[in-house]
């Protein structure tokens, strides 16, 4: 697993304060480092994947089980946070996977199957959003720029019933008012001021703080 930190990640994301204990489920091995330090490493992850030459396909793949990816060259808004998830050595194919197999009736039964399936279910963001919020922590949707920290997932109801989801990162936009998020909307991974410009459905920290 990939644990070298990102130094510079260390220094823009110095802000964030003083290390959190974090809550272990599934266990993942950062369960004794300061969640300010997880959220830069994830953060700068993000950030890592701004401007690959990704294009927007979510057909469903075939793809090895744990640690699986579909092509590099292809991806949706998920993809982005599995990679980035990925980067910092937490991989939610093998941990959306596992909680669906614990719990398989918690999840949305939009797609009519009646098993886990490891090939698409960490690529679909109601998903994500169901594991985020049983395995980390939901938080209150507000429309204060200031209650969303690097590393923070945001998820949104698009024009049409689509639904998209990305990161926070610690940039921010031009009046300085709210965090840019990095996410990928048929254009590859980009990084945008669109913290509020879709209805937001939610807002996460995973792995979450012990408080």
């Amino acid at each position: 697993m990939r644990r070298h930190a990102i130094a510079t990640a260390s220094v823009l994301l110095a802000s964030l304060g003083a290390a959190m204990g974090m809550r272990a489920f599934p266990a993942p091995a950062f369960a004794q480092e300061g969640r300010d330090d997880l959220a830069a490493r994830l953060a700068a992850a993000a950030l890592d994947r701004v401007g690959k030459p990704v294009r927007y396909d979510g057909r469903y793949r075939a793809i090895p089980y744990p640690g699986g990816d579909v092509p590099q060259n292809v991806g949706v808004c998920t993809d982005v946070i599995v990679r980035a998830y990925r980067a910092v050595g937490i991989d939610l194919q093998k941990e959306v996977h596992e909680d669906m197999t614990e719990d398989f009736g918690a999840y949305p039964g939009r797609w009519g199957l009646d098993r886990p399936d490891p090939n698409i279910d960490h690529r679909r963001v109601a998903n994500l959003e169901t594991f985020f919020g049983r395995r980390g922590r939901s938080l209150p949707v507000s429309d204060r720029g200031e209650d969303y920290r690097p590393g923070d997932l945001v998820t949104w109801t698009l024009p049409g019933g689509n639904l998209h989801i990305g990161i926070v990162v610690d940039r921010r936009a031009r009046d300085g008012a709210r965090p840019l998020v990095v996410h990928h909307l048929n254009r590859g991974p980009r990084m945008e001021d669109i913290l509020f410009a879709y209805p937001i459905r939610g807002h996460y920290r995973y792995p979450a703080p012990d408080r």
